[in-house]
């Protein structure tokens, strides 16, 4: 399968003869990049916000998920979570993270997760072969919130989103604080993401990928 990373939190995961899903894709104006014009079966939602929901974007889509449940769409089977939300009540946000299961290579997507996950969460995701993972701040996981959740969930693969770049409006923190807190220097980018079974390492390892235009 082959993961795309648009920006933000917005990702394409594409494998043949399987539903393509686009997950959290943005209102450019609210957050800076390029206007989306994206086509998949299915997008995901994470939360209602201009930086994560705007389906419109995604031509073709006939399944729009907002929240937790179970699907089975074009052969990709997909649990969605509800998480736990900020300590203060205004900070909450209703956040849903989702695991894309491509015939047994699973993708957890975790939207603009706030809180380290308890226990039955981390349960309910299963094994989480790549992780895409919020890690700048700014309502979402920090860099040090992030490195304690990618022990937890041990993942073959990590993929940072939702952090500051040259083309982002918003207020976040750099890559660089995440790659520290995980003990790594500056890792090279890459277009795009293509993930196989026997491609998958042993180890933990961080892949960063320059955003498409969209």
């Amino acid at each position: 399968m082959e993961i795309t990373w648009y920006g933000h939190s917005c990702f394409r995961l594409t494998e043949r003869n399987y539903a393509t899903v686009v997950t959290d894709p943005f209102d450019d104006k609210a957050v800076g990049y390029d206007s989306l014009k994206l086509k998949a079966e299915i997008v995901t939602i994470s939360h209602d916000a201009p930086g994560h929901n705007n389906s419109e974007a995604v031509k073709g889509a006939t399944h729009v998920l907002t929240g937790a449940g179970e699907f089975e769409i074009g052969e990709v089977f997909i649990t969605a979570v509800q998480t736990a939300g900020g300590k203060k009540s205004k900070d909450k946000i209703n956040n849903t993270l989702y695991v894309f299961d491509y015939d047994g290579i699973t993708v957890a997507h975790l939207g603009d997760m706030q809180e380290i996950p308890p226990q039955s969460e981390v349960e309910a995701l299963g094994t989480v072969n790549v992780l895409l993972i919020p890690v700048g701040g700014g309502g979402s996981l920090n860099a040090a919130k992030a490195a304690e959740v990618v022990s937890l969930l041990e993942p073959n693969l990590v993929i940072p989103m939702h952090y500051s770049t040259d083309d982002a409006k918003l207020n976040l923190d750099s890559l660089n604080k995440f790659l520290k807190e995980m003990g790594l220097g500056k890792i090279e980018s890459q277009p795009s993401l293509k993930v196989t079974r026997s491609s998958l390492p042993d180890e933990t390892k961080v892949v960063v990928l320059d955003y498409q235009k969209g």
